[in-house]
């Protein structure tokens, strides 16, 4: 045998022991001692069962926190030049600003021209006319929310990652928009799931102002603050009583806050004084340098760790604070877990809502594993029986590059991480299909030559050759096509264009190389006079 043949053994031998390698055992099974063996291929949800969520992001939640932190500081900056008790309101993408003299009215102009370019004026406010109002501009209100939504996305991603689950789906629906699907394949626990996903995480360190067991009480007290400098939220309660249980205590805390959640390197479970679990957290060395310098300027005053909207704890400062500290409350071990984990992957920029929930049990995932096997196998026999019956034993060869085909693609799949869906084993058994089309073009040229009077040997050789470009050129046009599916497609059909785009390669390679190669290992076993085709 020629170098040439013993490296093409050499190179199917190794393609075909690593595919078998890297795919077996293809899926989860029980074996015969009843243990479960975990599959090598990732499947999706549609085979693995899990959950599917279409979320939308609440995207003027994030304007409107954009506009209060705009307010915020032109509040500040209308100070530094001069207008004092200067009344700031903020609704939705709308400031409104009231001086008390109608000659603020030019500097308050100013300011807005030269620090807020992304504000314009849209008109007078107030009884006597000192006041105007200022309106976000619409190009910054849609870069907010794209950029929300973006942040949703990569925040998921995040969270879902912390959560361990195996080649997760998530993207938004259609190319603009403010929906998100997620699919979780195999997720055990599809209620703490959804709970980490939604879980905005907004922390924030507020100074208390005052507190109470009646918010009606406080409202009436601060009615005038809560719009401008104040904020009303109640306490966190404990986990045990129903959800429907009032809050114990109020607190009226400042809008300021040295800190918020973008401040923190890292958090994780720890526990309190009495043992009870907690969560640890660490600040970046910019935030602990501005808790510091807070803390210092307010001790014996009390400091509300506020997380989404409610008051988890109320310590008193007895001395300036460091850059870790930690929030207490009745948390179970997985609560506590749980939130440690959305922390570190960072709050979300807005709050989230589920349109739509659906989910899949295993026992369903199973019984599409098996149709799906079973297509594969029908389709695969048929294929089998045709070629036999048009090519007689030259169909046998055909029908080994098959199942070299369907292994490397297996173990492409698994060697690749990439999911196998429902779709996907549709393009597999498109690819079945398409398989065998390279050798019929083989088979047809060799006939062809052979009724020139060709040897066998001549008339081989000539088919794969003369065929060559013809077989590229049909599998290459296809290859990019599937190609443009795989990445502008999403859900089902990027699901059909892996496997679509995996089978034309292993098809490729199986028909030129596989099927070259039994057919020389044949030539050099027997000196063939006439070839069964």
């Amino acid at each position: 045998m020629t170098s040439r043949l013993w490296t093409n053994i050499a190179i199917v031998i190794f393609v075909l022991a690593f595919s078998f390698y890297k795919a077996w055992p293809p899926y989860d099974h029980v074996d015969e001692s009843g243990a479960k063996v975990k599959g090598k291929i990732n499947l999706g949800l549609d085979l693995q069962g899990g959950m599917h969520l279409v979320l939308t992001v609440h995207t003027e939640e994030a304007v409107q926190s954009e506009v209060d932190i705009m307010r915020r500081s032109l509040q500040s900056r209308l100070e530094d030049a001069g207008v004092y008790k200067a009344q700031l309101k903020s609704t939705g993408t709308t400031i409104e600003a009231t001086v008390e003299q109608a000659a603020h009215l030019d500097k308050l102009r100013q300011v807005v021209e030269e620090d807020f370019p992304v504000f314009s004026e849209a008109g007078t406010v107030g009884d006597a006319g000192v006041g105007l109002s200022f309106v976000l501009d619409s190009r910054r209100d849609r870069q907010i929310r794209e950029e929300a939504v973006n942040q949703a996305l990569e925040t998921i991603r995040r969270r879902v990652d912390e959560l361990g689950v195996s080649e997760p789906i998530i993207q938004r629906q259609g190319l603009a928009g403010q929906r998100l699907i997620v699919q979780l394949p195999g997720v055990e626990d599809p209620k703490r799931a959804l709970d980490v996903i939604k879980k905005t995480a907004r922390l924030e360190f507020r100074l208390v102002v005052d507190e109470g067991p009646e918010e009606a009480v406080l409202r009436q007290k601060y009615r005038d603050k809560l719009e401008r400098d104040l904020e009303l939220f109640p306490q966190s309660l404990d986990k045990k009583e129903a959800p429907d249980t009032p809050p114990h205590a109020y607190y009226v805390v400042q809008r300021e806050s040295p800190i918020t959640g973008a401040d923190l390197e890292t958090a994780r479970m720890g526990s309190d004084e009495i043992g009870l679990p907690a969560v640890d957290f660490m600040l970046m060395a910019d935030g602990g340098r501005r808790i510091r310098e807070f803390s210092a300027k307010h001790v014996g005053d009390r400091l509300a760790i506020v997380l989404d909207g409610k008051v988890h704890s109320a310590p008193v400062i007895r001395s300036a604070l460091g850059s870790r500290s930690q929030i207490t409350g009745s948390f179970t071990t997985e609560e506590a877990q749980d939130l440690s984990l959305v922390l570190r992957a960072g709050a979300l920029p807005a709050s989230l809502s589920v349109l739509e929930q659906r989910s899949v049990g295993p026992s369903l995932g199973q019984d599409s594993i098996r149709q799906g096997v079973f297509s594969v196998a029908a389709g695969g026999a048929l294929v089998v029986l045709l070629m036999m019956v048009l090519y007689k034993a030259s169909g046998l060869v055909a029908n080994v590059a098959l199942a070299a085909n369907l292994l490397i693609i297996a173990g492409a799949l698994a060697g690749l991480s990439a999911t196998l869906t429902l779709p996907g084993i549709a393009g597999i058994i498109l690819t079945v299909g398409m398989a065998v089309d390279s050798n019929i073009l083989i088979f047809e040229r060799i006939k062809e030559e052979l009724r020139l009077g060709k040897t066998v040997r001549t008339a081989i050789q000539a088919g794969f050759s003369r065929t060559f470009w013809t077989i590229m050129d049909a599998n290459v046009t296809t290859l990019i096509a599937g190609l443009v599916l795989l990445q502008f497609g999403t859900g089902p059909v990027r699901g059909f264009a892996v496997t679509l785009c995996i089978g034309i390669l292993s098809t490729l390679f199986a028909a030129i190389v596989v099927s070259r190669l039994i057919y020389d290992l044949i030539l050099v076993k027997w000196r063939l006079q006439r070839l069964s085709i």
